[in-house]
């Protein structure tokens, strides 16, 4: 495959360089702001035409020079202006979104030669290597289709939050809010089949999947070890629930849609007495990952622990965990359509 230099690919510029707190900031603005935050595409604000300074058009590719998730590269969805240290880059020829997409990928693949407030990436991006064509494979992807993000809630207005009339709840127990599952051993077979079953193992990235089994390749469940079986007797579990990592990367809690398997090294959570949804799932996900900080690879969350472990919910009149709201506070949030 060949490399070229990014600049051969794309027209490099500096953004904007504009400090928020210099704009005029509101909810109703037309002009995204992007920063240097890994999250929500960069966008951190809508702001209102600055000194008719025009923004740079949708379409264009962001990415922060510094900081602490250097090399973020987003694809932006509308019209913006940019914060300081952060660099705008327009293809040369045209590209489509799945282009796009790859050489996002491409450059935050180099995050690694960098460090924060040490080597940044000011003066060498443009000559990044990367591929000077994007694979045939990568480009089938959806065929190439893609839907584009809605960034407007389901449901308005937004609702606020006040902790001060949250309760404490046990994870597990007799009164804990969870039904909690021990993950399976899973031998890791010598030749593994790539197959549509998610694997979900002790990892932070992408939903905690790491691999994809087949049926064949999956063990067979000792019913005695735990309740939730496959009608195939085969170690998966049945997808709407929440999986939280409990070693190595510890603390990270994703809702899984489908049937999946997953190592011992996951919990798997179950609502008592109510069905989990994706809504409710990422507003209690949240929560889990603000108590990551109490575990360590040295001190594991298994399920023997877990069930003592308390988290703070909203609570209905009864003072029971109010799920209701759980779900249409992230029903009112940006971007809950897309979900």
């Amino acid at each position: 495959m060949k490399l070229v230099t990014l600049n051969t690919l794309f027209e490099i510029s500096y953004g904007n360089q504009f400090d928020l707190n210099k704009l005029d900031a509101f909810e109703d603005a037309e002009i995204n702001f992007v920063s240097r935050s890994s999250k929500n595409l960069g966008v951190i604000a809508k702001v209102a035409l600055y000194k008719d300074i025009e923004p740079f058009e949708e379409g264009a590719i962001t990415v922060t020079l510094g900081g602490t998730y250097l090399l973020s590269s987003f694809i932006q969805q509308a019209k913006f202006y940019t914060a300081q240290n952060i660099k705008v880059l327009k293809p040369r020829k045209e590209m489509s979104f799945l282009e796009k997409v790859f050489y996002c990928t491409a450059i935050e693949a180099n995050r690694y030669k960098y460090v924060s407030h040490g080597r940044e990436a000011n003066s060498t991006l443009d000559f990044l290597l990367v591929p000077e064509q994007v694979p045939a494979n990568f480009l089938k992807i959806e065929s190439g289709k893609y839907l584009r993000i809605n960034d407007v809630p389901i449901l308005k207005p937004i609702l606020k939050i006040k902790t001060t009339d949250w309760k404490t709840f046990k994870y597990g127990g007799k009164d804990g809010v969870f039904i909690i599952k021990n993950g399976y051993y899973n031998k890791k077979p010598d030749h593994v089949e790539i197959g549509t079953i998610p694997f979900i193992g002790a990892t932070e990235y992408n939903n905690g999947i790491t691999d994809y089994y087949s049926l064949d390749d999956i063990d067979v469940c000792d019913k005695a070890e735990n309740s939730i079986h496959h009608e195939l007797d085969k170690k998966i579990f049945k997808g709407n629930c929440v999986t939280v990592t409990n070693n190595g990367s510890v603390g990270y809690a994703f809702y899984q849609e489908h049937d999946f398997t997953c190592s011992h090294d996951v919990n798997v959570l179950l609502l008592r007495g109510k069905s989990w949804n994706k809504y409710i799932a990422m507003f209690i996900c949240s929560l889990i990952e603000l108590e990551r900080f109490r575990w360590a690879f040295g001190r594991k969350w298994r399920p023997s622990r877990m069930p003592d472990s308390e988290i703070k919910l909203p609570v209905d009149k009864n003072g029971n965990p109010d799920f209701n709201y759980m779900e249409n506070y992230i029903k009112t949030l940006p971007y809950s359509a897309s979900i």
